[in-house]
């Protein structure tokens, strides 16, 4: 148990003073006196090797298409003949170059004008384009009520123009539907045709 009034003490025995902590490095472990005498700097290559991108084959199948390519030979021909290569997105992040006139984050937000803000000048621009719409809308009722009304669907228009009334006619057999009267008849064929 540990002692009253004390930390407990540590049950481990500590290795010897030649232990190193830590990861020990073969090449560069000389300490302080090599970290202040050396200045480790990395050389500079001669000739930075260019990072060749792979082809594009979706662009040169498109390209292809568009130059009439429709047969798989046509196509290998097509292919060997035009080298598309995918564009480096990530040209920043393997050390390249910005290109000039590239800036980084988001553009700023235009400043608030607070002097057009104190004048109410936002509330006089909608009142001012309410208006004009008002009188474009008058304008347009006018030239309406002067062309005639419009006739939007049928519905209105039979309201308006509403059919003839149909005459009532009584059902007759069919075979009395075709006779015809006589040009001249005589008193005795009026009665009798009367009387059918």
């Amino acid at each position: 148990q540990p002692e009253l009034g004390k930390p407990m003490r540590n049950c481990y025995s500590l290795p010897g003073p030649d232990f190193t902590y830590g990861m020990y490095m073969h090449k560069r472990d000389g300490g302080v006196p090599e970290a202040i005498g050396h200045w480790d700097a990395v050389k500079a290559k001669a000739h930075p090797r260019k990072r060749v991108m792979p082809r594009d084959f979706v662009a040169m199948g498109r390209a292809a298409v568009d130059e009439g390519c429709t047969k798989a030979r046509e196509f290998a021909l097509y292919y060997g003949y035009m080298d598309i290569r995918c564009k480096d997105k990530g040209i920043l992040t393997h050390g390249g170059k910005a290109p000039p006139g590239m800036t980084f984050g988001k553009p700023p937000r235009p400043s608030t004008p607070l002097f057009d803000l104190m004048q109410h000048r936002y509330k006089e621009l909608w009142m001012e384009e309410q208006r004009a719409r008002t009188r474009v809308q008058h304008v347009v009722k006018k030239k309406v009520g002067i062309m005639g009304e419009v006739r939007e669907n049928r519905t209105t228009f039979l309201r308006t123009h509403p059919l003839p009334v149909k005459e009532e006619s009584f059902w007759h057999l069919r075979r009395f539907e075709k006779v015809q009267a006589p040009h001249n008849p005589s008193p005795d064929q009026r009665q009798l045709f009367w009387a059918s």
